[in-house]
């Protein structure tokens, strides 16, 4: 009896074409005849999904089913008003990604221990019984406070795998959720202290107003941080300003645009903008008129009632508070390693030099006391006046003002109870019980340890959460999370920990709508450019049949189709605004943009007319010195006025006499985070290695390309260095996202930069330090 290859392999015909039409290592499309080449090629419009800093206009060329050539945004004039959205090298590099060999194509269960990463195929219907029994089983004995979606960023679309399940387990009898991000956890808590919000940035088309613009960590060459950011920042360098870029790196943002690089030691900021505050002080530079109109806390004159003297951020940076210690740019200099004469040159320009924008980057809030950072600059920026004028930045957080509305999947959670998205760990061992010292909000007290994770288009299991080591150990113990639950594209890190692994779709296989990251105003469709392959589901359809088994089918999908919920968003969508398309005008065009004639300027309002435009403070006033936080009485590790808190594993702890390197993770061209790092094409455009500074590879007899390797008490990563004057000496970096790929001996062989970093959140946001790391590096022989 002959039997049919699609029967024996278990597949479906459209698996069976993608396989049999694939050829080589690279899995690209390989056209076997005329007529195939002769085809004609649909062009689709699409879009990113991921974390990826930005947002474009991606169209996929697709024949037979396949993608066999990525463009961008080429179709309307590309002006300065409206610059065309084109996608950068990740995107375009996609289908090479997609079509990776190596992409989870069935669903399985593990065998073997976990974290061991075996696994056994099993059936969709085995996979969801085993979810939903277990499921019932927690839910039943622990209580919502047991069940966990773990933060991903993977898929951030509004039909994303993380939407449907909140929307599922909030019928089911809720879960407990997470507030923050990894990426600003620290200036999203703290810059509303000052301000009472975090929109506090202009739009980007008004930096061509400003005459000096300095970047503190701030880098959208790389990070991207909205589509065109770094063509906007270029605009106001043609223009005429001004830019300087204060970074440990010379980062390709600074290289293309900056006038100046000033290198900072990590988790030093605060000393130097205390030290600027000091030289505007002692030489009245700083708007006294706008401080004492529009401001509380900076002097003894204008401090809140029942606050002993000697508490205003004056007193405090002329060593007239606590610690009597003048804030002095020679202070500053033996802490930030920058020299005191261009501290106070720095000083005079910003003051001097108005209108004037201080643009933080989220990299420098990622410390052990971000916090600091991010009021820090808020501080500097109300010092000179540069709040609610054109050209001028409030600092702090800088999300635009400006937010338009775009419908949302309904979905309500019964339990109030929130950890920070960072204190998970915390919430598996030593959850029941846990309160407000470590970060719980919503309730007094957790009823429950984590007991059930479901973690969906996420790495941050193991590899993007900190001690990567510390982490893995814990996950590996059953007996604390009884059931794992992955769905993602690739068997990474993460889902090597999981119980249950789904083979999720791809952003090119599916329909979805993506606003844009940071900045922008606008709003993309993504279009379904290609079929789904081998096993391979969309979280709407699975997590449909999981309802199903549950008893809330019905309620869960309402009677729609995946394509039905789009079309509930744009209808949702199109009665806020006036003028936005039709759902299907909407698909074939794939983007809707807002036009507005001037920029948008953040807290105008609030400085034209201050009696009528409180700011929204509960005193109505910028707050230098916050009340709040006074009344949390830490006031050495929250305190009520901004200033530097020398940090653990920072220069001045005595354990740099052990680990004399300070090592970040920055942000990578070629990766979204951990998406891309096993995509051969990026690794050619920039294989991992750390960055090390001339003089500490001398010192350590240490040359180009050598493997080196980078330690300390929490683990050892061995990769290949990269030697470069980029990076100031004392300082290594390690580009944050390399997969955690550990060999016998535990020893990371891939350059996953949380093996070095310390899972200690940080005090009033409760977020992400992973920038504060001491280390040593040391030739392998």
């Amino acid at each position: 009896m002959k039997t049919d290859r699609i029967e024996l392999l278990n597949i479906d015909e459209t698996t069976f074409e993608f396989i049999e039409k694939s050829s080589g290592e690279d899995g690209f499309y390989a056209f076997d005849s005329k007529n195939d080449l002769d085809e004609e090629e649909k062009i689709i419009s699409t879009s990113g999904s991921h974390n990826c800093g930005g947002r474009c206009v991606i169209k996929a060329h697709v024949k037979h089913n396949r993608i066999v050539r990525i463009s961008t945004e080429d179709d309307i004039p590309d002006t300065e008003k409206i610059p065309q959205l084109r996608g950068c090298l990740r995107c375009r590099a996609y289908r090479n990604r997609i079509y990776d060999c190596n992409r989870l194509k069935y669903p399985m269960k593990r065998r073997g221990k976990r974290g061991e990463g075996k696994f056994e195929i099993i059936t969709w219907d085995e996979a969801l019984d085993i979810i939903a029994d277990n499921l019932r089983r927690i839910m039943n004995k622990y209580g919502p406070d047991s069940i966990y979606i773990q933060y991903a960023t993977g898929n951030e679309g509004r039909l994303s795998e993380n939407v449907w399940m909140k929307r599922l387990l909030g019928m089911y009898g809720g879960y407990l959720s997470y507030y923050g991000t990894y990426s600003t956890a620290c200036t999203q808590a703290a810059t509303p202290y000052t301000f009472g919000t975090i929109y506090t940035g202009n739009s980007r088309e008004d930096w061509v107003n400003s005459k000096l613009i300095i970047l503190l960590g701030f880098n959208p060459a790389d990070t991207i941080h909205g589509t065109n950011t770094a063509y906007y920042l270029k605009m106001a360098k043609n223009a005429g300003a001004k830019i300087i870029s204060i970074d440990p790196i010379y980062s390709n943002t600074a290289v293309a645009l900056a006038d100046e690089w000033i290198p900072i030691r990590p988790t030093t900021d605060n000393a130097l903008m205390d030290a600027m505050a000091y030289v505007m002080i002692v030489e009245n530079l700083q708007d006294q008129k706008f401080l004492d109109k529009y401001c509380i806390g900076f002097d003894e004159a204008h401090m809140p009632a029942g606050i002993p003297p000697g508490n205003s951020y004056r007193d405090y940076v002329l060593g007239k508070g606590a610690g009597k210690i003048p804030k002095t740019p020679a202070w500053a200099e033996s802490i930030t390693g920058i020299p005191e004469e261009t501290i106070v040159r720095l000083a005079r320009e910003y003051a001097l030099s108005k209108p004037a924008a201080l643009i933080q980057g989220f990299g420098p809030q990622r410390h052990a006391y971000g916090e600091q950072v991010a009021r820090g600059g808020t501080v500097l920026a109300t010092m000179t006046g540069n709040i609610g004028i054109s050209g001028g930045w409030a600092s702090g957080t800088g999300y635009p003002v400006r937010e338009e509305y775009v419908a949302s999947i309904p979905h309500y959670n019964p339990n109030k109870s929130q950890i920070s998205m960072f204190s998970w760990p915390d919430a598996i061992v030593r959850g029941k019980g846990m309160g407000a010292d470590l970060s719980v909000k919503g309730t007094k007290k957790l009823s429950s340890n984590i007991k059930y994770i479901f973690n969906l288009g996420g790495n941050c299991l193991v590899n993007q959460h900190t001690d990567s080591n510390g982490t893995a150990e814990i996950l590996k113990n059953e007996n604390l999370v009884e059931l794992i639950v992955t769905s993602d594209q690739f068997l990474t890190a993460s889902a090597r920990f999981s119980d249950i692994v789904l083979p999720a779709d791809d952003m090119m296989e599916r329909e979805d709508i993506v606003t844009p990251w940071g900045f922008g105003d606008y709003v993309l469709f993504m279009n379904k450019a290609v079929d789904t392959v081998f096993q391979c589901r969309n979280a709407y359809d699975w997590i449909s049949d999981l309802a199903k088994k549950l008893g809330l089918s019905e309620q869960f999908t309402e009677g729609k189709s995946l394509s039905d919920w789009a079309e509930y968003l744009v209808e949702k969508t199109a009665g806020e605004n006036p003028g936005f398309p039709c759902f299907q005008e909407f698909k074939k065009k794939g983007i809707y943009r807002w036009i507005y004639e001037e920029p948008c300027i953040a807290f105008k309002k609030q400085i034209e007319d201050p009696v009528h435009n409180p700011f929204p403070t509960p005193s109505g006033k910028i707050e230098i010195f916050s009340d709040r936080l006074w009344n949390m009485n830490n006031h050495r590790k929250i305190p009520a006025v901004p200033q530097y808190i020398s940090a653990w594993e920072g220069p001045e702890d005595p354990v740099s006499g052990k680990y004399p390197i300070q090592c970040i993770g920055h942000h990578s061209k070629r990766r979204v985070h951990s998406t891309f790092d096993n995509t051969g094409w990026m690794e050619e455009v920039e294989p991992q290695k750390v960055l090390m500074n001339c003089e500490d590879a001398g010192e350590r007899h240490v040359a180009e390309g050598d493997m080196v390797k980078v330690f300390n008490d929490r683990g050892t990563i061995i990769l290949p260095v990269k030697i470069t004057s980029r990076i100031m000496p004392g300082v290594a970096s390690i580009p944050q996202g390399g997969w955690w790929i550990p060999d016998e001996k535990g020893i990371d062989r891939r350059g996953c930069i949380n093996v070095l970093t310390r899972y200690k959140p940080t005090p009033l946001a409760f977020g992400n330090p992973s920038h504060t790391s001491l280390v040593e590096i040391e030739k392998v022989y």
